[in-house]
């Protein structure tokens, strides 16, 4: 069945570097926390799982942000974590504590059962995006993702979340070998996985790399970016007649914005502590850039919302060649009043304008 006909499509033409009549934006985890109805939605699956693996929850979720902002862009509601827990590493979100799992990857033993899952495991996430587009009536597009091979990495063999990396990096540097398998598994995976939202009807993906930037420099390429490179290179990239964009995002990775950009995705999304007009001299207009208001902004009240916008897109400067997705420089808190949100939308919105 046909999905409805997308009626704006400035998100995707800005990722592709085609005129706009001006910034679009979106935020990632706009679907979360800080708003009211999402807390009712996750009270009412009972749990995190829950609501992501019920594509219906997932899909009211979704769709929550777009009913109160005018955003550019919805993103799929789920977690970057669904490849390990259908790899049997056994996920469960504690509250208060986050994501952890019951086997995470010790020993040589556990790295050499490691095998990609089969996708009908994750027919859940495939079903929750088909139901989103067809919910969304071509408002805007939908994004799909998935973590990067390195930060999925991260979680199973830490089996939560870490401060100082201690287990990876101490197979990183005694058994390189070990690490290398399980982030090439991932990568599979990860090409399984994300092809497999786009034929369920992502019109772009993203992949987060929130842990690379905790890598020195030459393992940074050695153990996430050329893993998310081989990601890149094997997705689908032209779907239901137009082009599906493809986003990456290294979490501290301003060191390699070059190297990054060359990766060949389309856009590249910036964390807050990189300066955007610098940053789009370094990679030469060759992508797309995403971001990167510091989400802490949306604390400031609504004369500092509205000037760190306008910060943020004089920065971008005259779009020309260019490309500019305006986001944060990483997930939105969840302490974050829905007003600031409402306001930021509308800064962009008016004063982008007459960059384009």
């Amino acid at each position: 069945m046909p999905f409805p006909t997308l009626q704006n499509d400035v998100f995707l033409r800005a990722l592709m570097r085609e005129p706009v009549p001006y910034t679009p934006l979106w935020l990632m985890r706009q679907a979360g926390r800080y708003l009211p109805e999402y807390n009712e939605t996750r009270a009412k699956a009972g749990s995190f799982l829950g609501l992501a693996q019920n594509p219906e929850y997932a899909c009211e979720v979704t769709l929550q942000p777009l009913r109160r902002f005018e955003l550019d862009a919805a993103i799929l509601f789920s977690d970057i974590l669904t490849i390990p827990h259908a790899m049997g590493l056994g996920l469960d979100f504690l509250a208060g504590e986050g994501p952890k799992f019951s086997k995470p990857l010790r020993t040589e033993s556990d790295v050499a059962k490691l095998a990609v899952p089969d996708m009908s495991a994750l027919q859940y996430v495939f079903d929750a995006v088909t139901l989103i587009r067809k919910e969304l009536h071509g408002k805007v597009p939908l994004i799909g993702f998935a973590g990067s091979p390195w930060t999925v990495g991260c979680y199973m063999v830490e089996g939560q979340g870490s401060s100082d990396y201690r287990l990876i990096k101490t197979m990183l540097y005694q058994r390189p070998d070990l690490l290398h398998r399980i982030l090439e598994v991932n990568a599979q995976a990860t090409v399984q996985y994300l092809n497999a939202q786009i034929e369920a009807g992502a019109q772009a993906v993203m992949i987060f790399d929130s842990w690379g930037g905790v890598l020195a420099d030459g393992q940074f390429q050695e153990f996430s970016l050329a893993y998310t490179r081989k990601v890149v290179q094997s997705l689908t990239r032209h779907s239901d007649g137009r082009a599906v964009p493809v986003i990456v995002f290294t979490k501290g990775g301003g060191l390699w914005l070059e190297e990054i950009a060359a990766v060949g995705a389309d856009a590249m999304g910036l964390d807050w502590t990189v300066n955007l007009a610098q940053a789009r001299q370094r990679v030469g207009d060759s992508v797309a850039l995403q971001g990167n208001l510091d989400p802490m902004a949306l604390f400031g009240g609504e004369e500092a919302i509205r000037t760190q916008a306008r910060r943020v897109i004089d920065d971008f400067g005259a779009v020309g060649k260019g490309g500019h997705v305006f986001n944060l420089g990483h997930g939105i808190s969840r302490f974050t009043p829905p007003e600031a949100v409402a306001i930021l939308t509308d800064e962009v919105h008016k004063h982008s304008r007459g960059k384009h």
